[in-house]
């Protein structure tokens, strides 16, 4: 969620600051804005409602110069979105952009008022910057005055402010939403992802928890929660970001559908040697830990949430160990027992996830052997706080709607199945075959992409539909589930998922010919079940849309239209029946005309409750 920019450089800033929105437009976002300052205290605010683009013909019309500056897109919390909501906010001559909710606005809001403070928005970021401005008149400098502030903030906040007089420094506070700093010469920048900082510089810094930072253009000095003046690693990114090229794709989602197939094969490459799943992949004393494991315990969110509940069939079939799988932001709000020698599993594309973060910190506190995340983003918080890490490769995900970080994610957990069931429930034969079949991953997918010309065609029914159900058994539960998900995130259409042998439990009341139900079939011991299943549908008038095996043995009638799925070995199934779900979402919501890349109302980066 929002979208964070700043830099402090001898040369005009505009176009650097726009051009990192730019690259942050994945996160989700209802307004933009931007104030610049130069040397000689000129200073100039633009904030505009809707895209970036609308921020960037404003500055076509009104010029605005400088070498400080600090941007932002704004995902609505507190206030509608609107204009006057956007940020920067302004109180005297301090500029404020903020991410994250500060919980005790409203007391805030009385105590500025009656200090003769009044509000222009409803958002909870003005009052950051009124207290700031009240501080900065007993303090001997903006960093003071920040951290005098941030101690009365309750809440997740990235906040970033420089004061109109002082054009050679930024200062920055981080607390439960993410900041990066951008290392120059003779320049530095700040984001609240590097993504947005890769055409001017390669080398990072992340703050910590707490942390609060002065930047100027030849030096960055960050201080701890305790004042204290700390020194924070310095990093080279690799990581490449192509957003502004879609290739030959319409939509960044479609592009990164058809990435799967490559994205998989990075994420395998070296993890699989001699028939066994490399455990080293997950960290470097991670086949010590993981040859402990007897529970495991998995917290996400979402999609992120779906993985893991595929990964409990694995873990219990395969791996012979226990597992839990609970939304993170559940977990954090109840009282859960830990079991012995229980590996904490934390899931996330981004690794700034709120609730899951807060989960983790939570659970480290509760006496978990160890925490392992699985996660798309070097230097994210939840790598650099857990004890192990496997690290996706997925490549930038910019589509809201995930894709190919659910399989990449699916692709790690089981082969964390494989390399805890290497210790425990595992034969030499079935491990080997595991292998094998991960490593058929690439062409599997390959080849089921091949289905999105039929898929396209079967799309159109869905025109004037607006209810949906979802059927699957075992595993593939789940994988309804993460297909409703998608479908109602971007074409707007209410989807529902069930596990099928639950349908004569309600959801046969919903059956009728405008309800579509579609259902997930591979060629498993569960298939005969399934098969009653829809004989149950079949029976109160539905029409159903089967992807099937092509061994299952389905045939397409007036009720039923079977779209078949490319054989596959049961291990990689749920992988692999992810792929014709997320073409159909995708054609249904070019159908609907819905903005598929920034469905409404979401954020790629939940870094908020």
């Amino acid at each position: 969620m929002c979208g964070i920019v700043g830099a402090v450089a001898q040369r005009d800033v505009a176009e650097i600051l726009v051009e990192g929105l730019r690259r942050l437009e994945y996160r989700g976002y209802d307004s933009a804005g931007l104030a610049i300052v130069d040397e000689n205290e000129n200073f100039n605010c633009l904030r505009r409602l809707g895209k970036v683009q609308q921020l960037a013909d404003a500055l076509e019309e009104h010029e605005a110069k400088g070498g400080t500056g600090i941007a932002h897109t704004r995902w609505a919390t507190h206030g509608e979105p609107s204009e006057i909501n956007a940020h920067p906010h302004m109180s005297g001559d301090i500029a404020v952009v903020h991410n994250g909710i500060i919980e005790n606005h409203e007391v805030l809001r009385e105590l500025l008022v009656s200090r003769g403070y009044v509000f222009e928005s409803q958002t909870d970021t003005e009052v950051i910057a009124h207290l700031v401005d009240w501080e900065s008149r007993q303090c001997d400098s903006l960093r003071e005055a920040l951290q005098n502030t941030v101690k009365q903030l309750d809440g997740a906040y990235g906040t970033v402010l420089f004061d109109r007089k002082d054009p050679t420094r930024i200062v920055v506070a981080r607390s439960g939403s993410p900041i990066v700093i951008g290392l120059g010469i003779g320049e530095n920048f700040l984001a609240s992802d590097q993504l947005a900082l890769l055409n001017v510089t390669r080398r990072f810094m992340f703050l910590e928890e707490g942390d609060v930072a002065e930047i100027t253009r030849r030096e960055v000095s960050v201080f701890d929660v305790n004042g204290h003046s700390v020194e924070r690693e310095v990093k080279e990114s690799n990581v490449s970001h192509d957003a502004g090229d879609k290739g030959e794709y319409r939509h960044y989602m479609m592009k990164e559908i058809h990435e799967q197939p490559l994205a998989l094969q990075r994420s395998l490459e070296g993890r699989l040697i001699n028939g066994q799943v490399n455990a080293a992949a997950f960290g470097e004393n991670a086949a010590e830990l993981l040859s402990q494991v007897k529970h495991v315990q998995i917290i996400a969110c979402g999609t992120s949430y779906h993985a893991g509940l595929v990964a409990r069939y694995w873990l219990e079939e395969w791996a012979g160990v226990s597992c839990n799988v609970e939304i993170a932001s559940e977990f954090r709000y109840r009282k859960s027992h830990v079991f012995e020698n229980s590996l904490l599993v934390t899931i996330s594309q981004s690794g700034e996830t709120a609730d899951t973060l807060a989960a983790l910190r939570l659970a480290k506190e509760m006496g978990y052997m160890a925490s392992l995340t699985i996660c798309n983003v070097p230097g994210s918080s939840l790598v650099r706080e857990s004890d192990m890490a496997y690290m996706m490769k997925a490549g930038a995900e910019i589509g809201v709607a995930s894709t190919k970080a659910f399989t990449v994610q699916l692709a790690g957990l089981l082969m964390l199945a494989g390399a805890i069931g290497h210790y425990n429930a595992l034969t030499e034969e079935q491990e080997a075959q595991l292998v094998t079949a991960l490593q058929s991953l690439p062409t599997k997918i390959e080849q089921t992409l091949s289905m999105a010309d039929a898929i396209e065609a079967l799309a159109e029914d869905f025109a004037d539909k607006h209810h949906s159900l979802f059927l699957g058994r075992g595993e593939q539960s789940a994988i309804a589930m993460e297909g409703a998900l998608k479908l109602k995130e971007i074409s707007y259409i209410h989807a529902e998922a069930y596990a099928a042998g639950e349908l004569k439990h309600g959801p046969l009341a919903l059956i009728d010919a405008e309800m579509p139900v579609i259902v997930v079939a591979p060629n498993n011991e569960l298939l005969e079940k399934l098969k009653s299943n829809v004989e149950e549908v079949r029976a109160r008038g539905g029409l159903m849309y089967v992807f099937a095996d092509v061994n299952a043995a389905f045939a397409s009638d007036e009720t039923m239209k079977v779209l078949s799925v490319p054989h596959c070995d049961d291990f990689i199934a749920p992988i692999i029946y992810t792929v014709p779900l997320q073409l159909l979402s995708y054609y249904v919501a070019l159908i609907k005309g819905t903005d598929v890349d920034q469905p409404r109302n979401l954020a790629k980066s939940v870094t908020v409750e």
